[in-house]
């Protein structure tokens, strides 16, 4: 699915990312942890080619991310559901909307995909909330909006950064719960998070590799996780 190859990555002069390489199998699920500023964030653009690698190669589904023009990146990106930390949305849309923009980015008519807009409200426990604005919305409820607007196109590949940041212990088992579905789907899922008792939760259901960032670089974190 992606494929990183001695990939590094040099921000403000300085090295920030330093050979990196990690493949994500099909149905495969992952953490990525490591401490504030190690480059989490960074990590999860360059694996969906919101940045490109300063050296290095990132394939998506076999293709090389420096030689595709900027429609060919926007189909590749179709595949690929990204869960940003901030959780932006269009704050003079209701909900049901704001979750449905990238059918209508895509060409696609959200009236004829009402059926499986309405599901997938419901699958988020949102139904009740599809006419809310977004600054109406709790943090939890803003985390699974942003999920579902995330998966609503049916990507192969969902990555989620910090999905759990803002949210109680409740809301966060919740959302990993949705996740954990996704994958037990087919769906590739990473998980950029710094929430030991999550990753460990986790860990008791389905089969997750925990990676680090540490010093630059990708480790595969110790088994007492």
């Amino acid at each position: 699915m992606i494929e990183l190859e001695n990939v590094a990555y040099n921000y403000g002069g300085g090295e920030l990312l330093s050979d990196l390489s990690l493949k994500l199998s099909a149905g495969s699920f992952h953490f990525l942890t490591g401490p504030s500023g190690s480059g989490k964030t960074t990590f999860m653009k360059l694996c969906y080619g919101a940045l490109l690698p300063t050296s290095g190669s990132v394939k998506v589904f076999d293709e090389d991310l420096r030689k595709l023009d900027r429609d060919q990146m926007a189909m590749l990106r179709r595949r690929v559901g990204v869960v940003h930390q901030d959780c932006r949305f269009l704050d003079h849309l209701p909900v049901a909307d704001n979750i449905a923009l990238p059918m209508t980015v895509s060409g696609r008519d959200p009236a004829q995909e009402s059926e499986n807009l309405n599901e997938l409200l419901s699958w988020v426990g949102l139904s009740d909330r599809a006419d809310a604005l977004p600054p109406e919305l709790s943090g939890g409820e803003r985390q699974r909006a942003a999920l579902a607007r995330a998966v609503i196109m049916s990507p192969d590949v969902i990555l989620a950064d910090e999905p759990t940041g803002n949210v109680d212990w409740e809301m966060s088992q919740r959302l990993l719960q949705l996740l954990i579905e996704l994958n037990k789907m087919g769906k590739t899922v990473m998980i950029a998070s710094h929430d030991l008792a999550l990753i460990r939760a986790a860990k008791s259901q389905v089969q997750a590799r925990v990676l680090r960032i540490s010093n630059r670089r990708l480790q595969l974190a110790g088994a007492d996780l």
